[in-house]
């Protein structure tokens, strides 16, 4: 985690922008707008929907990284949306994450990966690329991610390969362990026989299996996924996972505030990284300047600078409840 702490400290913002398009927080006329682009380049009228989709989506996210590349550490795009619309969707997506690693910022693949054995070893190629490749012997990256989301049902044997990845290619994981969704408690709350708590159980296993990586900043390259809408657990986790980088999604769209993640930090300020997806890319939809007569250039316009503005709106909230 030594590199996106490095991020995160350089900009004195711990925030992450969730690049989760949709069709629905892409402005229409600029899907409309590569209709004709898109139309000379796909082999057959079934592939155009997807395919003009999916190139907005990449103008998209490339205008929000260059309004923000200044503002925030990181982007985690959310490689489903992507998915969705098939090969056209993955190319947008190894596009963004690659286009967002040039402007120098530290990229988290949102993957929720989780299976055993040589499946898990083949999904953690997200992190250690293939190897030799190269005519050098060097590994060919294909994802350009820093770090990915994992699932950890499967218990240490879903999660071994991913961390060997990743220390072999100096990267990280995430691994979810109190998600912000409302049906989480479904599983996670459930008590165990020894008094304790699913997510406590998980967290202290995301603790161990860090352990032998633990950088100069006194966090493991395995981090957690812990909700913003879950502050009171989230700061006990924060005291029981003193060795674990939090990822907190939940943020803003989904209820939480600046004020329920300050316990997610450590007395130094560090420890977390807050996400925010629609408050941000969606931003545009908010602003009371949308119109529908607007060009697809001027919509674009309006989508950068909404994700400024809340992209500054965040930085400053979280400044005021962490590092007061």
């Amino acid at each position: 985690m030594d590199r996106l702490i490095e991020a995160i400290n350089n900009v004195q913002n711990p925030s992450v922008v969730g690049l989760d398009p949709t069709e629905a927080l892409v402005p229409p006329q600029v899907v409309a707008s590569f209709a004709d682009e898109v139309r000379d380049s796909v082999d057959s009228p079934e592939e155009l929907p997807a395919a003009q989709l999916a190139v907005a989506y990449f103008e998209f996210n490339r205008t929000i990284i260059d309004a923000v590349a200044d503002i925030v550490p990181a982007v985690k795009p959310q490689i489903a949306m992507y998915e969705a619309l098939g090969p056209a969707g993955v190319d947008v997506y190894t596009m963004t994450c690659e286009y967002a690693a040039q402007q120098g910022l530290y990229v988290l693949g949102d993957v929720k990966r989780g299976d055993i054995g040589s499946t898990a070893a083949a999904y953690a190629h997200h992190l250690n690329g293939v190897a030799a490749a190269a005519e050098d012997g060097s590994a060919f990256d294909p994802w350009h991610e820093d770090a990915v989301t994992v699932n950890p049902y499967l218990g240490t044997d879903g999660i071994t390969p991913f961390v060997q990845a990743a220390a072999e290619a100096d990267k990280d994981i995430f691994v979810l362990v109190r998600t912000s969704n409302p049906s989480s408690s479904e599983l996670q709350m459930l008590d165990l026989a020894d008094g304790k708590k699913v997510y406590e159980h998980v967290a202290d296993l995301v603790e161990g299996w860090g352990a032998e990586t633990i950088g100069e900043h006194g966090y493991s390259r395995v981090g957690a996924v812990v909700g913003a809408t879950h502050p009171e657990e989230g700061r006990a986790l924060r005291a029981r996972m003193p060795h674990t980088f939090f990822l907190v999604p939940g943020y803003g769209a989904q209820g939480g505030t600046a004020q329920d993640v300050a316990g997610m930090f450590d007395a130094d300020g560090s420890g977390a990284l807050v996400n925010s997806s629609r408050g941000i890319i969606g931003a545009w939809k908010k602003s009371g300047k949308y119109s529908e007569s607007m060009s697809a250039d001027e919509a674009l316009d309006l989508v950068a600078e909404s994700a400024r503005k809340a992209a500054l709106d965040m930085r400053d909230a979280l400044r005021i409840a962490v590092y007061r």
